[in-house]
């Protein structure tokens, strides 16, 4: 076109140029051509907004509809593609702000009844935190299209109001606009990732019966909601139908499955899956690692876990947390140690999950001058003790006898203190016959106890050397704090 010497401005030649280099994600070229074009129109600036929204520079972008707003060649405002890209580019800011700004504009230039517009703003409103406004552009809508429920029942999903989804859902259907796939996965995922399992599989069956397919992010969210609510078989069935469909799994699949295994201790399904993801060329990132460790580590293979660990060539704060975790559980406490040390020597950062799952395994293995030594490192690797990191470290010092450090280091905590360190620490108390400590600690955080562990065992040190009254002092504070304990019962 340049050696031919072709007039740019005709039939805007330079416009449609500009958004052949965007598409071809040249934005070097696309932005010099913008450049040297005297009067970019309406469609020049659309794809430059769109290339850069796209690319994730989201604040060039706005500075390229800036100047289209100064600019106002030909007198040719934005247009509703122009609005739809900017949102989007609001989404990518998170800027509510820049958002209702733009909402401005669009109500000031009448595309309030475009329905792709507030298709967009819907969009952008919900997945900036904004759901009322995003449900009153919907409501104002004159004419809706399955996009605009399935935005808006989408939106409600993620943030976990699955009932205002099903209304919608079922409501769009009433008006005879059918959902498509987008809408059924995303009720059903909705169910699924807010524990409703049973909601979820139903939706699931019934978009089944309707001919449709179910996408892998609905497989997977359905698989990872099953686990999290303990229905470990059922989520190993789905897994089994999933691949009878011919739905190839990805890492998410695998690593929202494999807790399954160890949930009921079956080593035998975790091989298989672990199997699955060689037979499908799988890339076996660090989370299906750490997952893997995991599983074999419930499963009670200790072996098998430092195969997967070993097989590894890069390791992240991940992997090495699950294997020294993994040692920690199965009360091998010198190899969690010596794998820490030569995680520290190969320059591998430690995180809070790594002192927790060494000081854990310090803990249950009786290394206490250890476990105390490095809760007093945790500094130098530029972590600040946490609470989970107290709780291990009070744990570590009742187990042993060694209530009067213990109780002082619960004192310093204070209110942040743990229930399950104050339920370790009056465990120790009435392991050690220390009822001065359980007194003194129960007295100065009485009001902050909430479970009834940490009630009942005050109340079974004062039953054991027959202090009746105290036992009664107890059950009234658990009564004035409404503190209720579940009846025990036993199995054969």
């Amino acid at each position: 076109m340049l050696t031919k010497h072709v007039d740019m401005n005709y039939w805007s030649l330079s416009s449609k140029l500009i958004g052949a280099y965007a598409c071809c994600g040249d934005l070097a070229s696309s932005k010099l051509l913008f450049r040297q074009t005297p009067k970019p129109n309406v469609f020049a600036f659309n794809w430059m907004i769109l290339a850069l929204t796209f690319s994730g520079f989201h604040e060039e972008a706005i500075g390229y509809f800036s100047l289209f707003q100064k600019s106002k060649i030909n007198n040719s405002p934005p247009n509703k593609y122009t609005f739809s890209i900017i949102l989007k580019c609001c989404v990518g800011l998170m800027d509510v702000d820049l958002g209702r700004q733009v909402h401005g504009m669009i109500a000031k230039l009448g595309f309030e009844t475009d329905v792709s517009v507030c298709n967009a703003l819907i969009d952008m409103y919900g997945k900036c935190g904004e759901i009322c406004n995003a449900r009153e552009v919907f409501d104002k809508m004159l004419e809706r299209d399955v996009v605009s429920s399935t935005t808006m029942i989408c939106r409600y999903s993620d943030l976990g109001k699955i009932e205002e989804s099903v209304i919608l859902f079922e409501r769009m259907r009433l008006e005879g606009v059918q959902p498509n796939d987008f809408t059924w996965n995303a009720i059903i995922a909705g169910y699924a990732r807010t524990g409703h399992c049973d909601g979820a599989f139903e939706y699931f069956s019934r978009m089944a019966k309707e001919g449709l397919t179910a996408d892998l992010v609905t497989w997977n969210a359905m698989i990872s909601g099953f686990v999290q609510s303990g229905r470990a078989i059922e989520a190993l069935e789905l897994f089994r139908d999933m691949l009878i469909a011919r739905i190839k799994p990805n890492q998410v699949t695998v690593t929202g499955l494999l807790p399954a295994c160890g949930m009921i201790g079956s080593i035998g399904k975790g091989r298989e899956i672990h199997g699955v993801i060689y037979r499908t060329g799988l890339d076996i990132n660090i989370f299906v690692v750490s997952a893997l460790i995991d599983m074999y580590s419930k499963c009670g293979s200790v072996e098998e876990a430092r195969n997967v660990f070993n097989t590894v060539r890069t390791k992240n704060a991940a992997s090495w947390n699950a294997m020294i975790g993994c040692y920690g559980k199965h009360g091998m406490v010198n190899s969690a140690i010596k794998l820490f040390e030569k995680m520290i020597n190969e320059e591998i950062q430690p995180n809070e999950v790594t002192l927790i799952s060494v000081l854990y395994a310090c803990s249950h293995g009786g290394l206490v001058e250890k476990g105390l030594e490095i809760f007093r490192s945790i500094d130098s690797y530029g972590i600040k003790a946490n609470k989970e990191h107290y709780s291990c470290l009070i744990d570590l010092l009742c187990r042993y006898g060694r209530m009067d450090e213990a109780y002082d280091i619960v004192k310093h905590i204070g209110i942040e203190v743990t229930d399950s360190s104050i339920g370790a620490f009056l465990n120790g108390c009435k392991i050690h016959e220390r009822r001065d400590l359980a007194e003194k600690i129960s007295e100065h955080l009485r009001m902050e106890l909430k479970r009834p562990g940490g009630f009942v065992t005050l109340s079974n040190i004062y039953a054991s050397e027959g202090k009746w009254g105290g036992v009664q002092d107890v059950r009234e504070v658990m009564k004035d704090k409404r503190v209720h304990k579940i009846p025990g019962f036993s199995m054969v």
